[in-house]
């Protein structure tokens, strides 16, 4: 492959026209998958036309194909829905539609379509690009066109997203707006919960219905893929008196839309509302979400990957030639890739036709192993009071929080207690993190204590940042008297320093030759071997969800740049990633160092901007990005050098980032996360326990699991000390760090944009279908 940087620079885009269009049920994130088709577009040189109200207005022409400009798509980011509009198009689905669309393509030059929208939207692209020759032809023939223009326009590039907020569409690990619809669904989930009733809540279709209902910690969910047992009633009724017996008065029963028993009947919520009052007499309310889910400003991870997908739409454009088959962009892991369409279309198809022909286990397979691993724990919290525990050694495992609090970690400590007492461990609760542990403060936890933790923020159990060094002693002891068999720590870099300081002391301490796995938890992302950390998720959605409100707050006055710090430490993915999410014009990191000349260079950037109709600017420093460039330096600097120009206001973040219920992300990241270490804390028990004991002195009994691409991956911690920066708190090496070009040139800085990982058409097969075990050895390997 050539050089990536200079590969970039001839990927031109002259003399090329790009139209974007959104089709089908809208979704959010779909504007900020829009705004960076237009910006990239038209930072590479081409033309780039808004198609209003999707193939309708192809079909229509005239003024519903409209050039954009770098500032027509400014304010798009931060909304819902589709800004330029998504319809139902029965011509299109004729031949006479197509062709009227070819000649008003044709007459503005647009041979490039990027169409955002679902699997039925994306087929109707591929069959007009197969059909494109012919329709010119037929223009020729009946003289709208002429024979050069049908030289000039021979070839009709496509290039897909997918715009859905059922994450049905294979190939893709994330679809465009799935992410936001989780908001919204917990959002109303967890306002319903302050209410003491039993409620029955519906959804639409399997991924937001597992994944919603881990979220939310919901006593039972039915789904169409998976059709209960006989006999699900009387179990979900007895799980529902156990937990009025635990003095829980409120249960959360999820229906997603098409649920069906084992005898394909079907299980609607008048009929789930029936059952609970005629056998249990429990006050039932039935809350029907609709388009709520749809509605709404798009979550951080939507306003990212939609932008990230925009980017490589316009980057597949500009590489395809004639014989380029069409693509779609989807997410693999952390990477943005390129599948063909009908490969993807197809198997999303073979997927509806399991389904249809009532063939359940088909259906799921080909879906992948995610939806199976979120229905497996949706099946263990939900049944394991019902049935018999695993048999096994009466091991005792101790949790602890340690170093800042973080969203998501009480999810995480909920799933550890509910799958360890599920595998017939005895769970033990460390409060305090290492230093409540030397004074002892440890006490049995069991399942009905962590009832309604899942939407907890901060920590529950406390947690400090003190390290076990000091304590090894009072440590051991404790281990000695609980007779603890395992530990898993959830908790930031201090877990990590921790769980290494406890690796070293086991010369002198038998007591610490136990299993011991952490779990990465901090809102700073600064954990080696992991991609992502519990609570990241939460601080960027509060980043993002600031930045948006301080927009709005410009929005009537002229000419304002506003300086926000965020937290981090030294690490920068927050402000990075938030600035991508905001949209922010520059965003100052540790990792990347800046001098005087590029502040300068940043200054005159925004004095160009005021002079467009974007007359604001938004500026994110990482909190330790320079010691000497404090943001109190960066605001006088600005405020001096933007005098007659624009003015300037600073916002500290601080610890609300930190704060607030958890994302959907971070509890589903913390209840899959924790539930993986504690299955691995089973497996070293039974091969550790020797004589009556458990004796572990192995390097590979002591690790972090971290999110590596699509894995989650075990890693021994001695095996990561070279890839840690100890001084600085951060990685040797971050993924993250290739998204700041990105971020740049959507603030229209000239930037080199590495694309080593663009450009690589893949095949679809065996991408949703691969077992885990394969991607772990995968990330492992490299």
């Amino acid at each position: 492959m050539p050089d990536s940087k200079k590969f970039f620079e001839n990927l031109s885009g002259a003399g090329k026209s790009i139209g974007v269009l959104t089709s089908g049920g809208d979704a959010q994130g779909m504007n900020a998958a829009v705004r960076a088709v237009v910006r990239m577009g038209i930072y590479v040189g081409a033309k780039v036309y808004f198609i209003h109200e999707g193939y309708q207005g192809m079909v229509d022409g005239g003024d519903n194909i409209k050039e954009a400009t770098w500032e027509s798509v400014s304010s798009m980011l931060q909304l819902g829905g589709t800004v330029i509009g998504s319809a139902r198009c029965k011509e299109f689905r004729t031949h006479d539609g197509r062709l009227r669309a070819a000649l008003n393509l044709v007459q503005l030059g647009i041979t490039n379509l990027c169409v955002i929208g679902g699997d039925g939207s994306l087929t109707g692209a591929n069959l007009f690009r197969e059909e494109w020759s012919g329709l010119l032809e037929e223009l020729v023939q009946s003289g709208q066109i002429d024979e050069q223009a049908v030289e000039t326009h021979s070839v009709l590039h496509i290039v897909g997203m997918v715009g859905s907020i059922d994450n049905d569409f294979c190939g893709t690990d994330m679809t465009i707006g799935t992410d936001s619809a989780l908001h919204r669904i917990i959002e109303v989930v967890d306002a319903i919960m302050t209410t003491a009733q039993s409620q029955v809540q519906t959804s639409f279709v399997l991924y937001l219905a597992l994944v919603s209902a881990l979220a939310c910690g919901a006593d039972w969910v039915l789904i169409p893929e998976m059709p209960p047992e006989d006999g699900w009633e009387e179990q979900m009724c007895q799980k529902l008196s156990e937990n009025r017996a635990d003095k829980k008065r409120l249960n959360i029963i999820i229906v997603a839309e098409g649920a069906l028993d084992s005898h394909n009947r079907s299980i609607t919520t008048d009929y789930v509302k029936d059952l609970v009052v005629r056998c249990l007499g429990f006050d039932t309310r039935v809350t029907i979400l609709g388009h709520v889910q749809r509605g709404g400003t798009p979550s951080a991870f939507d306003r990212i990957l939609a932008s990230r997908m925009g980017v490589e739409a316009v980057l597949a454009l500009l590489e395809a030639s004639p014989d380029t088959p069409a693509c779609v962009v989807s997410l693999r892991g952390n990477q943005a890739i390129r599948l063909p369409l009908m490969e993807c279309v197809q198997m999303t198809q073979e997927v509806q036709k399991a389904m249809d022909e009532k063939n359940f286990e088909e259906a799921v397979k080909l879906r992948g192993s995610s939806p199976l691993s979120y229905f497996s724990l949706c099946h263990d919290f939900q049944c394991a009071k019902c049935f018999q525990l695993q048999a096994g050694h009466p091991y005792n495992v101790a949790v602890l929080n340690v170093g800042a609090p973080a969203a998501g970690m009480n999810a995480a400590v909920r799933s550890a207690v509910r799958v360890g007492i599920t595998e017939g461990h005895t769970m033990f609760a460390v409060h305090d993190g290492f230093e409540g542990f030397s004074k002892g403060q440890i006490t049995e936890i069991k399942w009905g204590d962590v009832g309604g933790w899942t939407g907890q923020g901060g920590s529950l159990l406390g947690t400090k940042r003190t390290l076990p060094a000091k304590h090894l002693n009072k440590i051991a002891e404790q281990i000695r008297i609980h007779n603890i068999g395992a530990l898993l720590v959830i908790g930031g870099f201090e877990a990590y320093l921790g769980l290494l300081e406890l690796l070293a002391a086991r010369s002198k301490h038998p007591e610490l030759c136990v299993p011991m796995v952490m779990v990465p938890s901090t809102v700073s992302n600064n954990i080696p071997g992991s991609d992502l950390s519990i609570g990241a998720d939460t601080a960027l959605n509060a980043i993002t969800n600031t930045c948006d409100r301080i927009k709005q707050s410009a929005s009537g006055t002229k000419r304002r740049v506003f300086i926000i710090e965020t937290m981090g430490g030294y690490c920068g993915y927050l402000a990075t990633v938030g600035a991508l999410a905001a949209g922010a014009d520059a965003a100052y990191i540790y990792e990347e160092p800046f001098s005087i000349r590029d502040l300068q260079t940043n200054v005159e950037h925004l004095t160009e901007k005021m002079k467009t109709s974007i007359q604001r600017g938004l500026v994110l420093r990482n909190e330790n990005s320079n010691e000497n460039f404090t943001t109190d330096f960066i605001y006088q600097l600005y405020t001096e050098e933007g005098k007659g120009v624009f003015d300037c206001r600073k916002n500290v973040l601080g610890h609300m980032q930190q704060g607030g219920a958890p994302s959907p992300f971070d509890r589903n990241f913390g209840t899959k996360i924790a539930a993986k270490a504690m299955q691995w804390i089973s497996k070293k028990l039974k091969e550790f326990y020797i004589e009556g004991r458990v004796f572990a002195n192995t390097e590979d009994s002591a690790c972090l699991l971290g999110m590596r691409r699509r894995a989650l991956v075990f890693q021994p911690v001695t095996q990561l000390k070279e890839e840690t920066d100890f001084e600085h708190r951060i990685p040797k090496e971050q993924w993250w760090l290739k998204l700041r070009p990105l971020m740049k040139i959507l603030a229209k800085y000239k930037t080199s944009y590495d694309v080593s990982d663009s450009g690589q058409l893949e095949h679809v097969a065996g991408l949703r279908t691969r077992d885990e075990n394969e991607v772990e050895k995968e990330c492992e390997e490299e």
